[in-house]
């Protein structure tokens, strides 16, 4: 029961800092990539689809994406649905494809986008503690309900220490490497 917990746990808490780094490659860092629009739906005969299914998106070189979508007829609502977008790109479009160029961001924009990364990593580290908030609850109830020692379940409740701290020195750890790269110039 107590092994139960334990793997529980750190896979919880593994996916927390998976999640962590998909939420953050989102985040614009004035390298243009095809994650940043991900995100992105688009109204296609009445149906929201996400823009990867619609289109093909190209980076040609680190300051602009090239957006050619399959059906040339959603061309408007691809450039409408990028446009609404909080990516802050106005796309320009040819009639074939969309060009969306991304200026590297002002000084003040990259420590900006520092603030939003180290909140979506403090975001992250308060899930993890609550992980171990909810694993070591599970554990105290086994006390209660099963025939587990004291000693036993203290015993897991420092693994679960353990784990929480390694997990959020891994939320550090890719953190770190965000900040960097946003604050390239």
């Amino acid at each position: 029961m107590i092994d139960d917990i334990l793997k529980r746990t750190a896979e919880k808490m593994s996916k927390t800092v998976v999640n962590l780094g998909n939420e953050l490659n989102t985040i614009r860092t004035g390298r243009a990539s095809s994650v940043m629009l991900e995100r992105i739906m688009v109204d296609y005969y009445g149906v929201l689809t996400p823009i990867i299914q619609l289109a093909s998106i190209k980076s040609p070189d680190a300051h602009l994406l090239v957006v050619e979508p399959y059906d040339k007829q959603a061309l408007s609502e691809v450039s409408k649905a990028i446009q609404a977008s909080d990516l802050g790109i106005t796309p320009s479009s040819d009639g074939n494809v969309i060009r969306l160029p991304f200026p590297p961001p002002t000084e003040e924009r990259r420590k900006e986008l520092v603030k939003q990364c180290r909140q979506i990593a403090e975001d992250t580290r308060v899930a993890i503690r609550n992980e171990r908030r909810d694993a070591n609850a599970r554990l105290q109830r086994l006390i209660k309900e099963e025939d587990v020692s004291k000693d036993d379940v203290k015993a897991a409740e420092d693994k679960v220490q353990k784990m929480t701290d390694e997990h959020v020195s891994q939320v550090d750890n890719v953190l770190k490497d965000k900040e960097a790269e946003v604050m390239e110039v």
